[in-house]
């Protein structure tokens, strides 16, 4: 286990699901923890108390919209500024949307792209000139499988994850003698609230069970019949956090259950 205590992370898109998950883990090792994203506002703020509690650390929330440029700035400085620095960066928010290209809202395809590519953009280059002063940082990026291969009718999400991976290499590059690494993490299918429902419903429309539903979608895609769990995925960005991970930069770590081995 790291030991992150001192540290700050910034995870974007961590009121629920994946981000959350990622969010205790490195509240667990010891970090500080800026939450982000949309929500209901009770429901917020008994989240970030909860996370505050359970691991003894500071709980920040801003509420940015990630693909607003001046916004996504304010946050990281709003970061710095209350909770005296920002070390670790966690680029999770995502948004999907699926059509055939010939039918693909144009609107749809920028509201993908901002959240998911160009957000992560926004918040690498305010973050980086503070990780710099400091001589340490991390970057985590959470891309998908589909930024290493591709699903029909999923054009704009393919293409911003397959591009935060190329962002991701160029950013390693770059900050490669500063201190600081830049890594992608390719998640499978991953059991989250969201895709419970979407378990659900196709199980209804299928006509069999639950436990039935889940597994053909698993194996539709995947060689591991399993889902990955949030947990886990937050443990793969603590380890990338970790001194055992200070040479490891530009790299997409599948968490994926095989899904790309094939």
């Amino acid at each position: 286990m790291a030991d992150l205590r001192g540290k700050v992370a910034l995870v974007t898109g961590s009121t629920s699901g994946i981000g959350l998950g990622i969010a205790h883990a490195l509240a667990a090792a010891g970090a500080d923890i800026v939450m982000n994203g949309f929500g209901d506002a009770d429901t917020i703020a008994r989240t970030r108390q909860e996370l505050a509690t359970a691991h003894g650390v500071r709980v920040a929330y801003a509420g940015a919209d990630i693909s607003d440029p001046d916004a996504v700035a304010g946050m990281v400085a709003e970061a710095e500024a209350e909770l005296g620095r920002l070390d670790i960066l966690v680029n999770n928010a995502g948004i999907q949307f699926v059509a055939p290209i010939e039918s693909f809202p144009v609107a749809q395809w920028q509201r993908v792209i901002g959240i998911n590519l160009t957000g992560a953009f926004l918040a690498m280059q305010a973050a980086i000139p503070g990780m710099k002063a400091r001589g340490w940082g991390r970057i985590v990026n959470i891309a998908s499988a589909h930024g290493l291969v591709a699903s029909a009718q999923k054009s704009a999400y393919v293409a911003a994850k397959h591009g935060l991976v190329g962002l991701t290499k160029v950013a390693a590059l770059e900050l490669a003698n500063d201190g600081i690494t830049c890594n992608a993490i390719c998640p499978g299918w991953v059991l989250t609230p969201l895709v419970e429902v979407q378990v659900k419903a196709r199980a209804e429309a299928a006509g069999v069970s639950v436990e039935e539903a889940k597994r053909a979608m698993l194996t539709e895609k995947q060689a591991m019949a399993r889902f990955t769990t949030p947990e886990q995925i937050g443990a793969t960005a603590v380890f990338l956090c970790s001194e055992g991970a200070a040479t490891i930069t530009g790299s997409s770590i599948s968490v994926d259950g095989g899904w790309v081995a094939q």
